[in-house]
């Protein structure tokens, strides 16, 4: 393809597109830039299908290079790259979320997107960018996709909105809000949030729509103007022959098998009716038959949930369109933990573990900004195989399970006290003992108890909740949507529903949300009612919780480290720390304490022990201490001169007492009143213009100091 450039103003800076001109072996290939930052995004396909699955094997990667940001690994040992950090996974799993559902997902043929930063500005976002780049490079591509579709980012300051704010005005903003779609359809969400009423989200999506709708036109055109043609692929489709023996086998057996309250029930009598099936088929099947065979059974399943729902607002557990499922809360459910919870959401059972440690304990993480970013609040989600009654490989944790640990995380930040209030660092893992939808603001649930049973002060509780869809198909172009709302979606409404909407948030408002669809997208009148439904559900599960804990405990357990911080002059900290950090380890190491220091001079000791802690602030306090006249100590002798004896009163800090000021009368030798390692009471006369401290013996021996 012959190189093209492309730009378009918007907001103020000017998005630019390339093609032609790298990766020419793609099947589609973007140079995308925002300002300064550049994003290459390609889209490769495989020519031929891959065997033996019924799923679409699409795969999204998000590549963030540090030489975008000037940078070399810190690392001493390690300068290259390694695999990508949750960020970047959760970056791709973004762009991701938007993509999918604009594929036909009958294509076998696997499908790769990655994403590689190649310059970054440190203004504007990268994923948002490399979102746009991939819709272009797949719609100019050969590759089968229904796009373009595009997405902005919105931020809020002084009640104002901000389309795609830089990372400066992300800093000073209560929102941080991206929104994707088609023209006329949201189809992904994803955001953050400083307890933001729900108009204000919806007013914001409706904003984002309007631009989105900008950046498609603009894709349009080159779309246009390249003309690509696309790949005519074989798409998985039944045997229709096939099609007909598995529906007449199911008629109303996967009726009875569905409708049932119990998940295992449910579970056991679709895996034997299943079974069944397979060997109504015939023996010795070809395991392309078994996944056509399973293929039109989920779609039969999907076709039943629909219908019932649509019609006959008919859940598989038999519950209301708007009924949460039944919630139990305990807290201190674990003994020696600084903090713990269960929360039970149906079968969905979460238990939140709190640990607190001191500021050293904080994580760093290395990113594309200029400074290394330091999180003292830390969420983590683990999601073990028994949790959904199966086996399985444990090597550490998915892109499932550091994206859900992450919208976890981000609807808990804007509650966590700042480090001036709490300098704890706070550490809350969430192990998902048992699933059936939404485990995810299970997590943001027992993570709000556990906090407080902790004795964080958090500055309200919070809860989550899992909005569902069941969109009517047969709607007609033109016609109003057909649809019902579901609150707290489990098990086959999650599977074979049409939207997944979690949103957090405490009685005042929304702290995090993430979309994403099955169909073309939403519109904004399906989300005001889905907003409206997850707010009652919000206040239903807060009021439950709040009869297990209403407010943080007053005090940390017992177990929980101390934290004592002191203010001392900047100057100062050079003394603290010693030559080659002597004196800061000497602390350490004879009181057993954790010291953390920062620029401004607050010092952080950490210790269970409140003796050492109290040992080693004293330690600091005497180095620190700025001597005055008239203070009275008790010193011991370093030096003797002929003149008289130099007396260690401080640590670090010594004074002269002159031969003449050793005794109430006249004294010949130094060494007839005391001698190297005497401890004596001494009283400051003067500090000298210097800064040296001379002392007296005569009127030291009351009010000692030390």
């Amino acid at each position: 393809m012959e190189p093209k450039k492309f730009t378009l103003e918007f907001q103020g800076r000017t998005l630019k597109f390339e093609v032609g001109q790298l990766a020419g072996q793609a099947n589609g290939s973007v140079i995308a830039s925002f300002g300064d930052t550049v994003v290459l995004s390609t889209a490769v396909m495989t020519v031929n299908e891959r065997e033996g699955i019924n799923y679409l094997p699409l795969t999204v990667e998000f590549e963030e290079r540090l030489y975008a940001a000037g940078k070399i690994k810190g690392s001493r040992f390690v300068k290259r790259e390694g695999k990508p950090q949750d960020e970047a996974i959760v970056k791709a799993r973004l762009i991701d979320r938007a993509l999918r559902p604009r594929f036909d997902q009958r294509i076998r043929n696997e499908i790769q997107v990655i994403n590689t930063v190649l310059s970054y500005d440190q203004e504007n976002d990268p994923e948002i960018l490399g979102l746009l780049a991939s819709s272009l490079a797949l719609s100019i591509s050969n590759i089968p996709w229904a796009g373009p579709l595009a997405a902005v980012k919105i931020g809020r300051a002084e009640e104002k909105l901000i389309i795609n704010p830089t990372f400066q005005q992300q800093g000073k903003s209560d929102l941080d809000l991206i929104v994707a779609g088609t023209k006329s359809k949201i189809n992904m969400l994803e955001a953050g949030a400083n307890q933001i009423p729900e108009d204000i989200f919806i007013a914001a999506i409706g904003e984002g729509q309007i631009k989105i709708n900008e950046l498609i036109a603009f894709q349009e055109q080159i779309i246009n103007e390249i003309k690509p043609e696309k790949m005519q692929l074989t798409l998985a489709a039944p045997d229709s022959e096939l099609e007909k023996k598995v529906k007449d086998f199911l008629k109303e057996k996967l009726e009875q098998a569905i409708y049932t309250k119990k998940k295992l029930t449910r579970q056991s009598n679709l895996a034997v009716l299943e079974s069944q099936l397979l060997d109504f088929l015939g023996k010795d099947l070809e395991p392309e038959t078994i996944n056509q065979a399973v293929n039109i059974f989920e779609s039969q399943i999907d076709e039943i949930v629909h219908k019932n729902i649509l019609e006959k607002e008919q859940r598989p557990d038999g519950r209301k369109l708007n009924e949460v499922r039944e919630i139990l809360c305990q807290i201190g459910f674990l003994p020696r933990t600084h903090g713990s919870a269960l929360f039970n959401r149906g079968m969905t059972q979460a238990l939140s573990v709190v640990t607190l440690g001191g500021p050293s304990a904080e994580q760093i993480v290395e990113t594309l900004q200029p400074e290394e970013t330091k999180k003292h609040f830390i969420h983590h989600y683990n999601f073990l195989p028994f949790s959904v009654g199966e086996t399985g490989m444990l090597r550490g944790p998915g892109r499932r399970e550091i994206g859900h640990g992450a919208l976890a995380e981000r609807s808990l930040i804007p509650l966590i006290p700042g480090k001036e209030e709490f300098p704890y660092t706070i550490r809350v893992v969430s192990e998902i003992l048992s699933s059936n939808g939404s485990s995810s603001m299970a997590s943001v649930c027992g993570s709000s108890l556990a906090l407080m049973d902790a004795g964080v002060p958090t500055k309200a509780p919070a809860a989550g909740i899992a909005i569902g869809l069941m969109m009517d198909p047969s709607t007609g172009s033109g016609q109003a949507p057909k649809y019902k709302i579901l609150t707290d979606i489990q098990g086959p409404e999650d599977h074979h529903g049409d939207m997944d909407l979690k949103i957090a948030g405490t009685k005042n408002g929304v702290t995090g949300l993430q979309m994403d669809v099955k169909i073309e997208g939403v519109t904004l009148g399906i989300l005001k009612d889905a907003f409206l439904q997850a707010k009652e559900a919000r206040l239903f599960i807060l009021g439950k919780m709040a009869e297990a804990i209403a407010q943080p405990k007053p005090e940390l357990s017992q177990f929980a480290p101390r934290i004592i911080t002191f203010q001392i002059d900047k100057d100062k900290i050079r003394e603290v720390i010693g030559p080659g950090g002597k004196v800061i380890n000497e602390i350490i190491d004879q009181t057993g304490v954790d010291i953390d220091i920062e620029d401004s001079g607050m010092i952080f000791i950490t210790s269970k022990s409140n003796e050492a802690a109290q040992k080693a602030l004293s330690w600091i306090k005497n180095i620190t201490h700025e001597v005055k006249p008239g203070e009275v100590f008790q010193g011991k002798v370093t030096r003797i001169l002929n003149f008289g004896a130099f007396v260690e009163i401080l640590p670090g800090q010594e004074g002269l007492v002159h031969i003449s000021q050793l005794a109430p009368y006249r004294v010949n030798r130094v060494e007839d009143i005391v001698k190297v390692g005497d401890t004596i009471p001494v009283k400051v006369l003067e500090i000298d213009p210097q800064g040296r401290i001379n002392l007296t013996t005569k009127g030291a021996t009351d009010n000692n100091h030390s």
